[in-house]
């Protein structure tokens, strides 16, 4: 499904996902990247040394999901807008998606937006719980996303509303 579409299926998304027990431990790093292409700044970002040392550096991101702390630097520093942080820990019913943004203008905390899932499609408006810059030299943000639970692992994207308040 992956070269035909670009949009990642059910068995490559298997490839990269962490253990439904890591998953309920808090915050976690999830990286959708499937291109072997040479880039290496995520491995470079993470402090704790969750993203492994790649042999080359076309080599796929691999993870060491027990040393991930949920911290979200990678999420920033990734060209290919790949590291989303997903933690199912957040409430019984709900968890929060932090996705990579580069558009304006930005959401703002407590407005209302589209989730998208991996083809664009809207599955649903919810809240922004945090806008999260990427730094002076970088112009990539994070957005904090409050999502029922269910949908934790499908929304990847938002679009903004209408107004102001995503109505």
């Amino acid at each position: 499904m992956l070269n035909q579409t670009g949009i990642p299926g059910a068995a490559d998304l298997r490839k990269v996902l962490p253990s439904e027990e890591r998953m309920l431990q808090g915050p976690v790093a999830i990286i959708e990247c499937f291109q072997e292409i040479p880039c290496n700044p995520c491995t470079e970002a993470c402090k704790q040394g969750a993203i492994l040392p790649m042999q080359d550096i076309n080599d796929l991101p691999k993870m060491a999901f027990e040393k991930c702390n949920g911290c979200g630097l990678c999420i920033s520093r990734c060209p290919g807008l790949a590291i989303f942080i997903v933690d199912f820990s957040y409430r019984p019913t709900e968890a929060v998606v932090r996705i990579p943004y580069e558009f304006v203008p930005l959401p703002e905390a407590g407005q209302k937006v589209m989730g998208l899932n991996r083809a664009g499609e809207v599955l649903g408006t919810f809240e922004v719980k945090k806008v999260q810059s990427g730094g002076k030299k970088n112009m990539t943000y994070t957005i904090w996303l409050v999502v029922p639970r269910e949908l934790a692992m499908e929304v990847r994207n938002i679009r903004l509303g209408g107004d102001k308040h995503g109505a």
